[in-house]
């Protein structure tokens, strides 16, 4: 197999980002657009210094130092072909559990000029129905008391900023990579919220010397299992701890708003605009809907991979229903965009089985996308007096997933939503179908005033309830 290794010398690579959330996404798409940038020798000063904030990030960290932060990508074609990368990109490694010291002198540090974040859809810690920052959570509250004792990720960077401020080291720039529509703005949204209430000296310095660029990104990254070690290191030949792999399609679009410089992204391949919401919102109203619209139907009809449930005509003829019915009226093309073509690539990605991605990771923390992913188009929708029966099917799926926990095959399954409350676990055990439209996840629409809505999905929750998911995708 021939292995791409890295065009510069490690050692003369100096730390201008800061990466705060080292995971695949992260090392699939971030760290591979500075990997290529940094054979340029004006460019390298913008290596990455990971930062890892969690208890859960041990084993990452632990991985990549054993073999000094290297690893490798491998990109698999959707013509069967892949391509093996080796990764030099990230420079340094801080556990904020370990040594919360370092994470606050490397923001404070004047060679960082952007502090880039994948911390989730979730991880912004905005209240599902007002989309304000949350500062009632107890987290959030410590950190506000005791800000010389940081754990969130808002602690951290106040606290490195505050520090940053006094040394007179600079401007810096706040870089969202989550999907989330207008990232940047709901980043500067929690931080500035944060910043605000713990010191309002800190928070007049941000407004003048901290930029929050709205960003676009996409790359399907699976979670690399065991079994996927395995592999990939048979087919590389490297024994590499921390591989990851991805699909071979990949995309970064950015807002030029960077106050303290930026990487000359753009000789490897990164759009930068004025405005990106076209962008962001053909993504996440294309891409991630549809993953989220054909997840939970996949997993009740008892696909665990992706590319095995795009097999499915029924699966495929949902999505592609969506997409062109519910979903392009809603989404004027970008500039340099066909959006036929973008349509037909995403079920390609998405057939793709040399990625194989898992079922699991779509319905994975469902409570944060669908505000996000679904919400905005259905109450366009809703309003225009469109067809609802395939969004209406999607929620009457996500209850029967959430409640009875068995799909359609009899296999039992466990339930990962991080971000789920008391109060939604309420209205997801309640025999009632209506109750569950009152889910956090939805609060930005009222859906029991929609008769239109309320009517097919109380038939679909009964006829999933009774029949199966099966059968009912099939009459749809």
């Amino acid at each position: 197999m021939n292995i791409q290794t890295y065009q510069y010398d490690s050692k003369n690579i100096q730390a201008g980002i800061l990466h705060i959330g080292v995971g695949n996404f992260h090392r699939a798409h971030q760290q591979f657009y500075i990997n290529e940038l940094l054979k340029y020798e004006k460019q390298q000063h913008w290596g990455i210094c990971g930062v890892c904030l969690l208890p859960s990030d041990e084993k990452i960290v632990s991985s990549l130092r054993s073999q000094n932060l290297m690893y490798t990508l491998t990109i698999c074609g959707r013509d069967g072909k892949d391509e093996i990368h080796t990764i030099g990109s990230l420079t340094e490694l801080i556990w904020g559990v370990e040594d919360p010291n370092a994470v606050i002198t490397k923001i404070a540090d004047s060679a960082i000029k952007i502090i880039s974040l994948t911390i989730t859809e979730g991880g912004y810690n905005l209240d599902k129905e007002t989309n304000e920052f949350n500062l009632n959570d107890e987290k959030i509250k410590h950190d506000l008391e005791n800000p010389n004792s940081p754990t969130t990720v808002f602690g951290f960077v106040a606290q490195g900023l505050r520090k940053r401020k006094a040394d007179g080291n600079g401007s810096i720039t706040i870089l969202s990579c989550d999907n989330l529509q207008h990232n940047g703005n709901t980043a500067k949204r929690s931080f500035t919220a944060f910043i605000e209430a713990q010191d309002k000296d800190l928070a007049e310095w941000v407004k003048s010397n901290v930029t929050f660029p709205n960003s676009m990104v996409d790359r399907i990254t699976p979670a690399t299992t065991p079994e996927d070690r395995i592999r990939l290191n048979e087919k590389s030949g490297i024994d590499d701890q921390a591989p990851v792999y991805c699909e071979d399609f990949t995309q970064w679009v950015i807002e030029d708003q960077f106050i303290a410089g930026r990487p000359a992204l753009e000789k490897v391949g990164v759009a930068f605009t004025q405005d990106v919401t076209a962008f962001e919102n053909m993504k996440l109203s294309l891409l991630n809907a549809s993953h989220t619209l054909l997840s939970y139907p996949s997993f009740l009809k008892g696909y665990r991979k992706v590319d095995e449930a795009m097999q499915d005509r029924a699966i495929v003829k949902l999505t592609r229903d969506f997409m062109d019915t519910d979903i392009t009226p809603y989404v004027p093309a970008p500039e340099n965009t066909d959006l036929e073509k973008y349509k037909q690539t995403l079920i390609e990605r998405f057939s793709n089985h040399s990625v194989s991605d898992q079922v699991s990771r779509l319905c994975f923390d469902g409570i944060s996308k669908f505000p996000v992913y679904i919400m905005p188009n259905l109450a366009k929708m809703i309003k225009d007096g469109k067809d609802l029966t395939r969004v209406a099917f999607l929620l009457a799926s996500y209850r029967h997933y959430l409640k009875y926990k068995v799909d359609d095959k009899g296999y039992s399954y466990e339930v990962s939503e991080p971000w789920i409350t008391e109060h939604d676990q309420k209205l997801i055990s309640s025999n009632d179908p209506l109750d569950f439209l009152e889910l956090s996840a939805f609060k930005s629409v009222d859906l029991k005033s929609s008769e239109a809505f309320t009517e097919l999905y109380t038939q679909l929750v009964k006829s999933i309830k009774d029949k199966g998911v099966t059968p009912v995708l099939e009459s749809i």
